[in-house]
Parts: structure tokens; sequence; C-alpha cells
């Protein structure tokens, strides 16, 4: 998604990692913070084993975290907020003090931050590692999803009841514990139809809006004589046109290589695509990075694929129905020809092999007759009758024109002389097979 140069929330496939729900109750960070851990433990997600640090390009994890601002004074603050966000967990019940024997931990989400040279370099702790590479009890988050969220409160809840997707429907909650979620920023403890108007009804809008669920809540007394709202409940569905979860989490990243290996765009132009994101949609980025194409494979893009992809952008050109059209004929035009050009070598071929058996099988056939005419004349007896036929042959017109293009002379041919000189050597057997021959034909008269 990230190498079509398209904002995350734009993507038409999923991008996100399987998260351990021990990461649902983390508190005090605002919606940017959380979309910069988020963004971070995608990228640990995406890496096989545990490692010290983490190191991505700037731009790509600006990309994932949904960061279109050049602000990098504030993004400094935003990666120092998630810094001081931390985890804990507990076996201590709901509502119990605590005690010497009750277990607790508190883990930094993200340690040491680092940026330079257009590259953010990280490091997350190794007990954290192990849950969100091979979370036992996880549910799919979806990069795409919480990127799109501006409300506190919508992305705190949709954290909460993601991992109730299945069973449709979330325990009781207290007002109180909804009204927490966020951490510092929650809101203040007025009246429950204050909370309702200003922050749960909103939440729930942007929810249903912006996600890839459905959600609706229903609310309930602590007692049936009481008419204070103390405890809400969600019930939840994915949407039917939801994309599937993917398997691979290597989609953004093989995205992102290609756009910048194929084309070759730079960090400057990453920026520049982040910055108009809400301009360059979908739709809008695919079709510069089809005319791009298109022209490439023309041969008209004659300097930097990248500047031509960029002005593509910048003034939305497309290929035309009228391009492709003409396109789609110039390529029937040139498949019509190399079938022709194909079946027109396939039948000279077959023609050459043909006559290649042919002279194949009379090569066989001379051959043949030359070693018959040879064995006619070793088995004479006669050596007058082996000289008398010597001299017929040197005197015969094939022997004369032999000799006449070798210059050779002929007087006094013997046997062993002949059989030296390939052309002689032929041609005399074919005499001999021609005399052996008609001796037969005569014999049978």
């Amino acid at each position: 998604m990230f190498a079509k140069g398209l904002a995350i929330t734009d993507s038409k496939s999923e991008i996100g990692f399987q998260r351990n729900n021990v990461f649902v109750d983390i508190g005090d960070l605002g919606v940017t913070a959380r979309r910069a851990v988020d963004a971070a433990f995608f990228v640990v997600a995406q890496e096989k084993g545990i490692h010290t640090l983490y190191d991505v390009e700037l731009s790509y994890f600006r990309w994932l975290m949904r960061y279109d601002s050049a602000n990098y004074k504030h993004l400094r603050s935003v990666l120092t907020e998630a810094q001081k966000a931390v985890v804990q967990v507990t076996d201590t019940p709901v509502g119990a003090l605590p005690s010497e024997s009750d277990r607790w931990i508190s883990v930094h989400l993200i340690g040491t931050v680092a940026i330079a040279n257009g590259r953010i370099v990280f490091d997350v702790p190794t007990v954290l590692q192990r849950h969100i590479k091979d979370p036992v009890n996880s549910h799919w988050l979806s990069l795409r999803v919480t990127t799109a969220f501006t409300l506190l409160y919508a992305r705190a809840i949709y954290d909460h009841v993601l991992p109730f997707v299945s069973e449709g429907v979330t325990e009781w909650f207290s007002v109180d514990t909804i009204r927490a979620w966020p951490g510092k920023s929650a809101a203040s403890t007025a009246a429950f139809k204050y909370f309702k108007r200003d922050s749960l009804e909103p939440a729930v809008r942007q929810i249903c809006e912006k996600s890839d669920i459905e959600i609706s809540y229903e609310t309930r007394t602590a007692t049936p004589s009481s008419k204070k709202i103390e405890f809400i409940r969600f019930r939840l569905s994915r949407k039917d046109d939801a994309p599937p979860v993917v398997q691979a989490l290597m989609g953004a990243k093989e995205l992102y290589t290609t756009l910048k290996n194929e084309f070759g765009l730079s960090d400057k132009h990453f920026d520049e695509i982040l910055a108009n994101r809400e301009t360059w949609t979908d739709e809008w980025i695919n079709q510069a990075i089809e005319f791009t194409r298109f022209n490439l494979q023309r041969g008209k893009v004659t300097k930097s694929p990248a500047g031509f992809l960029m002005k593509a952008l910048r003034d939305n050109l497309r290929v035309s129905s009228a391009d492709k059209l003409i396109a789609d004929q110039l390529a029937q035009r040139e498949a019509d020809a190399l079938a022709a050009a194909t079946a027109k070598e396939q039948a000279e071929k077959a023609k050459t092999d043909a006559l290649a058996k042919s002279g194949a099988r009379a090569a066989a056939k001379l051959a043949g007759e030359v070693r018959a005419g040879h064995e006619a004349f070793v088995a004479l007896e006669s050596v007058d009758d082996q000289e008398d036929l010597l001299l017929e042959f040197s005197k015969s017109l094939p022997a004369v024109m032999i000799a006449k293009r070798l210059k050779l002379d002929l007087t006094g041919l013997t046997y062993d002389v002949l059989k030296e000189i390939e052309a002689l050597n032929t041609a005399f057997g074919q005499f001999m097979f021609g005399k052996a021959k008609s001796a037969v034909s005569a014999a049978r008269r």
C-alpha cells in the first residue's frame, strides 16, 4: 500500500498484526501516540526473532501511523509521549486492593527512540516482544482502521471491544470503567447524559463509519428501582464488506519496497505523497501508476520514472479509454504478426526437415550402392576383368569430368589410387553397382 504512495486508510487490503489482549489496557495515550505504538508493534511483528533494536525508514513509519505533518518537533513529542506509556499486568481482582502476594508488572511499551538520516531506530522490551510476535490470546489489529480514528474514545472503545467480535457481545462494563479507558485524557465524571452526548455517541458513530465493525450499545442500572445508568455493554459484528484478515504481515513493507525500487521515489517524494493524502486517493494513485507504466512500456519515459510518476500524481494524469483501445489494437496487430511469422517459420522448418530427411535417405541409398559396387569389384576372381573395368571406368563421362575438375591423369588408374580420391571412389562404386545390376537383370532374362 505504501509503495503505491497511498494513505494507509485508503488501503484495499489489511495491514496489521495479531495483537495480544494484554495491550488493550494501555492508558494515558493520545490518538497519535497510540498510532506510534501501533506502528512500532507492527514493525516488531514483521521481524523474526527477538531484536535489540528495530531500524526502518522514517517515511515508512510515518505512513504506518498516518502522520502526514512535516512538523518534526511535534513528532518528537508524540514519540516521547509513547515512551512514557506503560502496560501493567496483575492478578489482583478488579475492585480489590492489591496485597504483597499479588503479582504485578509494569513495563514501558517503547524504550529508546532515535531519528537520524531519514530513519527511525527504537527498541521494545524483550518481555513484550514475545507477546507481540507470538500472542496466545490475541485479536487482529488493523492499522488501516485504527489510523482512521480521530476521537480518543473511538480508539479506546474499539480496542476494548475488538476481542469480542466472535462472540458478538461484550461483558457488562461499568460506566466509570469505560470513562477511564483513555487514561489521563478521560472525560470528567459529569452525569451520564453528558458523557453519552460528548464522548460515547460520537465514538460509536465514528467506529461504525471508519472501522470494519458495526457497533451499538445498551445500558442498565445497578438495581431495577434505580434510574442511574451504571453499566454498558456493546453489541458488535464484522461488516459484510470488511476485508478478510491478511495472513502475511509483509504486505505494507513489500508494497513500500515496490514503489521505492520500481520507480525510485525518494523520501522527499514520499513526504509530498503523505502531505496530499486527502486529495491523492487510492484511485488517483493507481491511475498515476498505470499511466507511468503505460508510458514506460512505450519508451516515452526518457529520464526519471520517479519524476514522471510524481508529475502524473500532481496533474492527475491517467490512461484514457482511447489510449487503452489503441494500445490493445496495436498489441493485437503485433500478436497477429508474430503468430504469422511463427507459422511461416514453422512451415519453412518443416520443409527443411523434410528435405533433410529426403536427403538423408538419398545419401544412405547412395552409400549402400557404392559399397555394393566395391564389393562386386573385389569379388571378381580375374585380375584381367578388374583391369578392364578400371580402364572402362576411366573413360566414362563421370570419371572424365572428375579428372578435369580435379586436374587428374587417369592413365593407368589403379584401384588403390582410386580409393584415395573420394570423388573417384564414389563414382567407381556407382559404376560397378550399375554393372552388377545389369548383370543380374540379364541373368534373369
